[in-house]
């Protein structure tokens, strides 16, 4: 993963900010595909979101920011034989950050709302596909993640209450 923070021009008038180049990937990642889909999620505190991927051909690599709110963004290596393989790396992305996360193709992503309402967008640069989806429950002890939002606040989908823990096997 990569941490990106694009420079961002403030004046009396707001900002203007430039959030993505294909030179600056060029530099900082060993992308170099084409951003093919574009998502974007609203989301209320509290709402955990993953651990999803797409397997096989349909792998995506993400370029993760966030327009308005504050996020806990988490990702989970699923690359076997990499040295970080099942260990996870967290990092908080907001609107006054202006952090984005570059997410490589073989990880699981998801984040958790740290603030009253979110907005997250994030580029892909292969389509998403139903029947390639795969999750790995983003409660896994195993895992520890620390999403830094209390157990009676949680809120996730019946479907990621559904996916399996990473030890049970996920592919």
């Amino acid at each position: 993963c990569v941490l990106i923070t694009p420079k961002s021009k403030n004046d009396a008038r707001g900002y203007f900010m430039e959030t993505y180049r294909e030179s600056w990937m060029d530099l900082l990642t060993d992308f170099s595909g084409n951003f093919v889909q574009d998502n974007q999620s609203l989301s209320c505190y509290g709402t955990i979101r993953g651990l999803h991927f797409q397997e096989g051909e349909h792998a995506q690599a993400k370029l993760v920011r966030v327009l308005s709110g504050k996020i806990l963004d988490v990702v989970v290596d699923l690359r076997p034989g990499s040295s970080t393989y099942g260990k996870h790396l967290s990092i908080e992305l907001s609107d006054e950050n202006n952090h984005q996360l570059w997410v490589p193709r073989g990880l699981a992503h998801g984040f958790s709302v740290l603030s009253e309402t979110a907005v997250v967008c994030y580029k892909c640069d292969a389509y998403y596909n139903k029947d390639a989806e795969g999750g790995i429950h983003p409660l896994d002890a195993d895992l520890a993640i620390d999403w830094r939002i209390p157990k009676s606040e949680q809120l996730l989908s019946e479907k990621d209450k559904a996916l399996p823990k990473f030890k049970m096997g996920i592919r």
